[in-house]
């Protein structure tokens, strides 16, 4: 029986307010909703692009005292305009806190740091032509 490579899938963060957050996803870095799932102590939606699986949202119903602001969590995006999709981020309600600007580290890529809705980081990282 052949078996796969081991891969990570998607990557979930707990964020304040479920139906913001994916908006905010939307329409900085046109995810797309893949699905939505309500279990009995939280919910979730998948986002992500192409069909591939990249992020998912969740929100506990439970009652239970979450803290979801200013988590040290970074999400990095390989983007093919950076400085387009800064514009999208802030214009979701999200910041730049750098750039996008070279990075010579990078062979020159534009790099740009950003702060989600609940003040996640999101690096925009521009993607090999």
């Amino acid at each position: 029986m052949t078996r796969s490579p081991d891969y990570l899938g998607a990557t979930g963060i707990g964020v304040s307010d479920l139906e913001a957050s994916a908006a905010f996803y939307k329409a900085a870095l046109g995810m797309k909703e893949l699905q939505r799932i309500k279990l009995p102590y939280m919910d979730e939606i998948i986002l992500g692009h192409d069909g591939r699986v990249a992020l998912v949202l969740m929100h506990w119903t439970d009652g239970s005292d979450r803290r979801y602001r200013n988590l040290p969590i970074k999400l990095v995006f390989y983007v093919t305009d950076p400085l387009a999709v800064a514009a999208n981020l802030v214009e979701a309600g999200g910041m730049m806190t750098f750039g996008p600007a070279p990075v010579e580290a990078f062979g020159g890529a534009m790099i740009g740091l950003g702060k989600d809705l609940d003040g996640y980081v999101v690096e925009l990282l521009q993607a090999p032509a």
